[in-house]
């Protein structure tokens, strides 16, 4: 694993920056567009030259070392000389598994190959860059994606195409059950777009939801001590733990040290008693973390509070008992306590099958 890579092998030089996407509101009601999944993992684009395989990450490096088991399938799998955009995930009989994913990415080459013999990962394609050692970015994306549909024809598991249909009830419906099997939204593609690499060309529908949480704590900004980087939510479960749930972390720099100035009464005498103080064993409870392989590096450490203010923010959806993304916050809840600050309040999402998404036919109509 790690060996260095001769670009010129492949029919377009790595690295590519991949073709984004900015966030709407919802579908749109007008235009000539493709509607995918939007899946939940990590972002690749692979290089397939006549010998070889380079996965390439949405940051731009490589990712090989930490799917061995990919590299080799799709090496075997993907016709030569070409290069697809996709998504690496993580498949379970419960849906898609965001917290293995993130598991793979570990130092230790040992640890990264015995995850990759009990939980292999997969690769979604939903894109074509270069078929047969033509650069084909500039075709719209109608073309490319009757080019993708080729190129997979043959092309078995771990390897998957994504589903496509240019039908905007059909969307609609996959917005609302494939979040019950882990993705989080749809994809929108005009038909006529060529591949631009790093534009936010595409659009991305997600699922936002509200909920009230307890402010249990907040990290500082950066290496600031008079400004507030994000608050630390939390949620109380069944049997009146209060579970950490995340984050929210969006706002604007000028409230940054206002917000700090807001919080700072309830500092005073913050841990004692706070159910998130190191010296309480709970295994149950789910708290802030300390810094991990995660964090790259960042200060992890936090500032409790006493738990007394309620925030509403705007959230996607759960991974199971926390938020996937960071929340944003909306505004107080003066007029709602903490206890009340619970995991009842929110939403269900019915259970949907993985395999159902690939089934036949799913190429789209």
């Amino acid at each position: 694993m790690g060996k260095k890579q001769d670009a010129s092998s492949f029919p377009i030089a790595p690295p590519v920056k991949p073709m984004l996407a900015k966030l709407a509101d919802g579908i749109p009601a007008k235009g000539d567009f493709l509607f995918e999944p939007k899946w939940d993992g990590f972002r690749a684009i692979i290089f397939r030259s006549s010998t070889d395989v380079f996965m390439q990450s949405r940051g731009e490096k490589p990712l090989d070392r930490y799917f061995p088991e990919l590299r080799e399938a799709l090496l075997e799998g993907l016709p030569e000389q070409c290069v697809v955009d996709g998504e690496i995930i993580i498949r379970t009989e419960q849906g898609l598994d965001f917290d293995a994913l993130q598991m793979r990415l570990h130092p230790a080459e040992s640890r990264v190959e015995k995850l990759a013999a009990e939980i292999p990962a997969s690769f979604v394609g939903f894109d074509v860059l270069a078929v047969d050692g033509r650069d084909c970015m500039a075709e719209p994306q109608g073309a490319r994606r009757r080019l993708l549909e080729k190129l997979f024809d043959g092309v078995t598991a771990p390897a998957y195409l994504t589903p496509v249909t240019r039908d905007r009830e059909t969307a609609e419906e996959w917005f609302e059950q494939f979040e019950g099997a882990g993705l989080d939204g749809v994809i929108v593609k005009p038909v006529d777009q060529p591949y631009q690499p790093g534009k936010r060309s595409m659009i991305k529908v997600k699922h936002a939801r509200t909920a009230d949480c307890v402010v249990a704590g907040f990290r500082w900004y950066k290496n600031s001590k008079d400004a507030v980087g994000s608050m630390l939510l939390g949620l109380y479960d069944g049997g009146g733990t209060l579970q950490h749930v995340g984050v929210a972390s969006s706002f604007k720099q000028s409230d940054r040290k206002k917000l700090a100035e807001e919080l700072a009464p309830l500092r005073d005498d913050a841990l004692e008693g706070h159910p998130w103080r190191e010296e309480d064993e709970d295994d149950d409870r789910r708290t802030p973390g300390a810094e991990s392989r995660w964090s790259a590096g960042k200060d992890q450490s936090w500032e409790p509070l006493r738990i007394e203010r309620v925030c509403e923010v705007k959230y996607d959806h759960l991974q199971g008992n926390r938020f996937r993304h960071a929340a944003r916050f909306l505004h107080w809840r003066p007029d709602k306590q903490p206890e009340e600050c619970t995991y009842e309040q929110l939403e269900v999402v019915p259970s949907f099958r993985l395999s159902d998404i690939f089934s036949p036919g799913s190429g789209g109509s």
